[in-house]
């Protein structure tokens, strides 16, 4: 496992399309019990290389029901992003993550963690790759039919702040499908 952090630390494979460089943001143990696949660092953490070190993660991090220690253990929680690196800034917010990254390592690190029991799936470009024909016309609808994705797979909207309209209107979301991912991670952690 450390070898293969190391060879995705050095990468540099879309180097040419990252205006703030290249600085892939991972972390994971052949222990952790549940994977965190989410969308690409963001800009403060493509500062600070460290996973989820913003609102974003502050909010999973609560829907999960977990301190930071805990989320930040490697021999529980294991932190794949499907692009490894900042995508940089679009017109309405971050660009989508390099479509490099998740083929290139993910089948690689995944085949590494073997007592992995869910693998959370963070916003529709994780669903999409993970999911594939069998994630829904929408996002909403996806997260709406969580249970058919478990055991294995627990899809998710973003915990963005930007969300917060999102789960204003999906008030389902928090009453039902929040006690049962903290149940599920409770039982893993």
């Amino acid at each position: 496992m450390e070898y293969l952090l190391e060879q995705i630390k050095a990468c540099n494979v879309c180097e040419q399309h990252l205006e703030a460089g290249v600085n892939p943001v991972v972390a994971a143990s052949v222990n952790s019990k549940i994977i965190i696949v989410g969308q690409a660092p963001g800009r403060i953490v493509h500062k600070s290389s460290i996973p989820w070190n913003d609102k974003s993660g502050d909010n999973l991090r609560e829907w999960m029901g977990i301190d930071k220690a805990t989320f930040y253990n490697t021999e529980k929680v294991a932190l794949i992003p499907m692009g490894f690196c900042y995508p940089g800034t679009g017109k309405t917010g971050d660009l989508p993550p390099r479509k490099e990254c998740a083929p290139l390592w993910h089948s690689k690190l995944i085949e590494l963690i073997p007592n992995a029991k869910l693998i959370l799936l963070v916003g529709q470009y994780a669903q999409n790759y993970y999911l594939g024909e069998g994630v829904q016309p929408t996002l909403t609808e996806t997260v709406q039919i969580y249970q058919r994705y478990l055991p294995q797979y627990f899809p998710l909207p973003h915990p963005s702040p930007r969300n917060n309209i999102w789960q204003a209107k999906n008030i389902w979301f928090e009453a039902e499908v929040i006690p049962e991912l903290r149940k599920r991670v409770k039982k893993l952690i």
